[in-house]
């Protein structure tokens, strides 16, 4: 089975699934769907940065701050976040990622209920080579000075000023998301 041939649960504006198709048709036919973004650092506090491949179904060959993909049909968005997380980054026994807020993504005929994550990664990455063609781990400054140079994905890149308003407005300790995931 390819990536075009996975079987996706198409939601609503309310991310009620109200059908199901394969992401290919989903990619296709702008049809909305669920994605996971993770935003993941290494020991040092450094973000996970990589050029995705230029198979791609979407923003191919574009730079992201962010792990992640769809959520399968029947998935939850937290064991699509581990699991995205570990494919991408080549490594498993990952803490499970910690669930950070949920948001919309419209963007041209791009259409995705959005749920970001941040994870620790301390162990060695091995990038899966069908996701990334290239990576590093850049500091916040380092991230900063490569926002207007590099071309990034759209959907990470709303993503990222999202997590920045978002951590600027942090909800009090011990508030949690939507159990909607």
């Amino acid at each position: 089975m390819t990536a075009a041939d996975e079987i996706l649960d198409i939601v609503d504006e309310n991310d009620e699934v109200v059908g199901q198709a394969p992401r290919g048709e989903a990619t296709a036919r702008g049809l909305r769907h669920r994605c996971v973004f993770i935003e993941a650092r290494d020991a040092e506090g450094r973000l996970f940065v990589h050029r995705r491949t230029a198979t791609k179904l979407v923003f191919p060959s574009r730079y992201d701050m962010f792990v992640g993909g769809v959520v399968g049909a029947g998935e939850s968005y937290d064991e699509a976040a581990l699991r995205e997380a570990e494919e991408e980054l080549g490594v498993f026994g990952l803490p499970r990622p910690e669930p950070l807020f949920k948001f919309l993504y419209t963007g041209g005929k791009h259409t995705w209920w959005s749920y970001v994550y941040q994870v620790r990664c301390e162990l060695p990455v091995n990038p899966q080579v069908e996701e990334v063609a290239w990576h590093t781990f850049l500091t916040e400054g380092e991230l900063a000075e490569r926002l207007g140079d590099w071309e990034w994905v759209p959907d990470g890149l709303e993503t990222y000023h999202r997590l920045r308003e978002y951590r600027a407005g942090r909800a009090p300790t011990g508030s949690r998301p939507p159990n909607d995931r």
